[in-house]
């Protein structure tokens, strides 16, 4: 069981990283109202479910990807309970095989550590390398719940905030499969 503050609909007082500053930060800038919890250090889905329980909603399961020459980047959002297999994802995207990108990629591509890959990390890819997978059912659900930048405070905002004000701003799009 991972400690989960009550709901917050302030900053965080400390940030767990530098982006998750930057997230709080462009929240504010684009007046995307949001609902914040500090918890426990929550690595896997599982230490998720009593922060879902707080927040209403499951936090999704956001996975960072990459080619083998680590020359094309994929930010893939899920359900919670999605089994990941990576012949699959390159089979939807009709792309060569792709693997987990390693520890060393996803602080410098995302500025954060395992457990903490968010859609945020798009704040940190200026020149639009990485590409964003929504898997549709998430897409289409009416909050979203994730990471803010650590793995040690997560919160929920409306998905339209996600689509209509966020991915603007940070100018990326969103490619969308079953």
């Amino acid at each position: 069981m991972v400690y989960v503050s009550e709901m917050h609909t302030t900053p965080p007082t400390e940030f767990g990283s530098e982006l998750e500053e930057k997230t709080y930060d462009t929240l504010a800038k684009l007046e995307i109202p949001f609902y914040q919890v500090a918890t426990g250090e929550a690595l896997t889905m599982e230490d998720c479910i009593d922060i879902d329980d707080r927040l209403g909603v499951e936090v999704v399961k956001t996975i960072f990807l990459c080619n083998q020459k680590k020359t094309k980047f994929y930010l893939y959002i899920t359900p919670a309970d999605f089994k990941f297999v990576t012949k699959d994802f390159g089979k939807k995207m009709e792309i060569p095989r792709v693997s987990f990108a390693s520890a060393d990629l996803l602080k410098e591509r995302l500025g954060v550590i395992p457990g903490a890959a968010t859609i945020f990390g798009l704040l940190k890819d200026p020149d639009h390398e990485i590409q964003l997978v929504f898997d549709q059912s998430v897409s289409e659900r009416e909050s979203y719940a994730c990471s803010s930048g650590s793995v040690t405070n997560y919160m929920k905002l409306r998905m339209t905030d996600v689509f209509d004000k966020f991915l603007p701003y940070t100018g990326h799009e969103a490619i969308f499969i079953n």
